[in-house]
């Protein structure tokens, strides 16, 4: 058995990890190997956002969630204190097994960090949540390209939108949305195909002109890396998983912990299994 060290040595890649299982993946995060973006990692898993808070906030987010499916489908919730997700993999480490992670305090965002074993607490309960990472393959498999996963780097273009999420007890804000450039003849097969997978936030929100969900420049992203339009490309916009980063900042809220954008927790879950 080879040690974290030797384990270093030959440098992963996107080709490498791409028909890795979850768990080997969560291994090369631990391990050091992978410090990126996860998309097109273990095709065929379900990867998942993440949302650490203190247990005093579980239940408002909880039904936050409930409340709002479209960008915070649960996978699960850990017990209180516990960083094992024992249901979608067992024996992970929510503290090491994500690529990176953003930390905010009182609504303000303070710093993304590799490890957050020294900021876990007894009182944090950690949600995982659908992540359309998981729907690439699904799309790619039939013929719908996906431009973000033309390029090694594999980051999506990430925006906050004027649609409001439901309130629930202290917790309110925007959703967050992705943007995928579909050409025009696939959008509906596109629609359909996603609306399958509720996990990873099933059908796009909103397709066309992107200001009438109050983003008034594409180029303009806040998170991830813009995906230009090409020829016949129209803009469609699914709800995403970075929602709860954004609730976090409107809300106020003493502490939220979650990943890095676009840097997930891939589970061992597979993709067909949450088909609808």
């Amino acid at each position: 058995m080879t040690n974290a060290t030797e384990n270093r040595s030959p440098l992963m890649t996107r080709a490498n990890l791409s028909a890795a299982s979850g768990s080997e993946v969560r291994a090369a995060v631990r391990a050091g190997q992978w410090t990126r973006a996860t998309h097109g990692l273990a095709r065929g898993h379900v990867q998942a956002n993440l949302a650490i808070l203190p247990e005093a906030y579980a239940y408002d987010f909880l039904l936050f969630a409930q409340r709002n499916p479209k960008p915070c489908p649960i996978i699960e919730v850990t017990e209180t204190g516990n960083p094992e997700p024992s249901f979608c993999a067992p024996g992970a480490d929510i503290r090491s097994d994500l690529p990176g992670y953003r930390v905010f305090r009182n609504g303000q965002f303070v710093e993304e960090r590799r490890s957050i074993a020294d900021l876990w607490r007894k009182d944090h309960v950690a949600f995982l949540i659908g992540c359309s990472n998981s729907m690439d393959e699904a799309l790619e498999d039939a013929g719908i390209p996906q431009r973000h996963l033309e390029t090694e780097d594999g980051r999506i273009s990430v925006y906050t939108s004027s649609i409001q999420c439901r309130s629930a007890g202290r917790l309110h804000g925007p959703i967050v949305v992705t943007m995928r450039p579909i050409p025009a003849d696939r959008v509906e097969q596109a629609r359909e195909i996603s609306s399958r997978y509720p996990l990873a936030h099933g059908s796009p929100v909103h397709v066309g002109d992107p200001a009438a969900i109050g983003i008034p420049d594409l180029s303009r992203v806040e998170w991830g890396r813009f995906n230009p339009l090409r020829e016949d490309d129209v803009p469609v916009f699914w709800a995403c998983g970075v929602t709860p980063q954004a609730i976090a900042i409107a809300s106020g809220i003493p502490e939220m912990i979650t990943h890095a954008a676009g840097h997930m927790f891939v589970t061992d879950l597979m993709l067909g299994e949450t088909r609808t």
